[in-house]
């Protein structure tokens, strides 16, 4: 193994290690904190679910197959991290109009960032572990094309 491709293994291998981590932890706490009550509260739960079923499946298969669903499971993350953030707003928004009718505009947005719950911005460690993901897939071993054998 050339220095080069053992430094990229190595960092494909650090980049693993960091999302697995992320992922059961989320995963954890999205249970304990009783992130169910809804089918919009389950889909980073799925999403997880699957994504560490995938890369079970791609530390095995050494296929092209595993990485690709990787690669769309992680855009999956992207989106749904966006999407959760504003649901988490809107509700947040909701609530202090309920707390205040009179509030609109940027000082309802602020008022709304500044209370504690729902977190507004927690959805974005989907983005995050999106990114990591998409990070460990580029340029992945399993996806360089072989050459015909003749």
């Amino acid at each position: 193994m050339t220095p080069r491709l053992a430094d990229a293994t190595n960092l494909r291998r650090f980049l693993l290690l960091i999302l697995l981590t992320e992922m059961i932890g989320i995963g954890v706490e999205l249970v304990l904190s009783g992130h169910t009550e809804d089918i919009w509260q389950w889909v980073p739960l799925a999403l997880i679910l699957v994504a560490l079923l995938t890369f079970g499946w791609a530390a095995f298969a050494k296929r092209a197959a595993p990485v690709r669903i990787i690669q769309a499971l992680m855009a999956l993350f992207i989106v749904s991290g966006l999407i959760g953030t504003l649901l988490h707003y809107r509700a947040k928004a909701e609530f202090q109009m309920e707390v205040n009718p009179a509030l609109t505009g940027a000082a309802l947005f602020w008022e709304a960032m500044k209370s504690q719950a729902p977190p507004a911005l927690a959805p974005g460690v989907m983005i995050q572990m999106g990114l990591l993901g998409l990070a460990w897939a580029y340029g992945h071993p399993a996806l360089a094309k072989k050459p015909e054998e003749s």
